[in-house]
């Protein structure tokens, strides 16, 4: 036998237990009504088989207790279930103040990864132990999913054509060091048997020293300033004044841009991407769509991510 055969998967995050938990309460009340269920129907067809001397008169079907057992009794059941679900959720949605950004770009059959400090991998993610972390996600081609099931932690990634707000992200937080698997979760084309990789797990010290050991890029918002002035984007963004081509872009992240149509949009990141490869998509009050080309198609995703970094810095300082 297999010493090495493990029917779950590691709990190595902060999360993983909580999540088990709930699992293991569905499992555990589904598998009581089935054989609760079940044993009712073969002892019915074992009381009333033909020939049997039972009572087959037909007395009171419905008394008030039983009405308000069928009641109160699912509803208590179904409400602990979305309570502790909901809780869970929200647990798992919303990622501590604290956690250490990760940009991430899902390809065919490839997952790319890009650190605060500008370290870059590829199909391997090394993470501090006891620091959250958040990846912020999209998807160079078609939907793929970031699934690591030791830290019991799943989302979709998606391609930043297929919607208005392409970006997507999921947290999580470390408790062991170690190495853990990485799949794809959505079926992505020939090779999605082969978009795996790995997270490590590595002690707060020995990831400092990764981290310095390491080839290291520029930081994203720094390789966005870099593209940023290569695109000649400052001639027309940076500087303000009414005699500008583009709006300003200091301070416009977080903010409420009011747009020619008369609404207003959030300028966050989804605004932010869609407004540089389809500058026609939001068009600010007061310029005109007549001088900004589109940039579709011809900046990468990672391209992107480090210019909405960089336009972010801007509200920073």
């Amino acid at each position: 036998m297999d010493t090495d055969f493990r029917l779950f998967p590691d709990q190595a995050s902060t999360v993983a237990g909580q999540i088990d938990a709930l699992y293991f309460f569905l499992i555990a009340l589904s598998t009581f009504f089935t054989i609760l269920i079940a044993g009712l129907i073969v002892y019915f067809a074992i009381k009333y088989r033909r020939g049997s001397s039972a009572d087959r008169q037909q007395g009171d079907r419905s008394t008030l207790a039983m009405e308000l057992s069928w009641i109160f009794i699912p509803m208590v059941i179904s409400m602990v279930i979305f309570i502790w679900g909901t809780n869970l959720y929200f647990e798992t949605a919303r990622p501590p103040a604290n956690a250490m950004e990760v940009k991430v770009v899902g390809k065919q059959w490839m997952w790319k990864f890009k650190h605060p400090q500008g370290n870059r991998e590829i199909n391997m993610l090394h993470v501090p132990v006891g620091q959250p972390v958040k990846l912020h996600m999209i998807s160079e081609d078609v939907i793929h999913s970031m699934f690591i099931p030791a830290f019991r932690v799943k989302a979709d990634v998606l391609p930043g054509n297929l919607m208005r707000n392409s970006y997507t992200q999921l947290w999580f937080e470390a408790t062991k060091a170690g190495e853990y698997h990485l799949f794809c979760a959505e079926y992505c084309g020939t090779n999605h048997s082969g978009m795996v990789g790995s997270v490590i797990v590595m002690e707060p010290a020995d990831y400092e020293q990764w981290l310095s050991g390491g080839t290291r890029g520029d930081p994203p918002e720094v390789a966005g300033r870099k593209l940023f002035e290569q695109l000649r984007c400052d001639s027309c963004h940076l500087g303000g004044g009414e005699s500008s081509r583009g709006p300003a872009l200091e301070g416009v992240f977080g903010s409420n841009v009011p747009l020619a149509s008369g609404e207003s949009v959030l300028a966050d990141r989804d605004y932010l991407r869609r407004s540089i490869i389809n500058p026609a998509a939001d068009v600010v009050a007061g310029y005109q769509n007549t001088s900004m080309p589109s940039f579709q198609g011809q900046i990468s995703e990672e391209g992107l991510i480090d210019l909405v970094a960089y336009i972010e810095s801007l509200s920073k300082k």
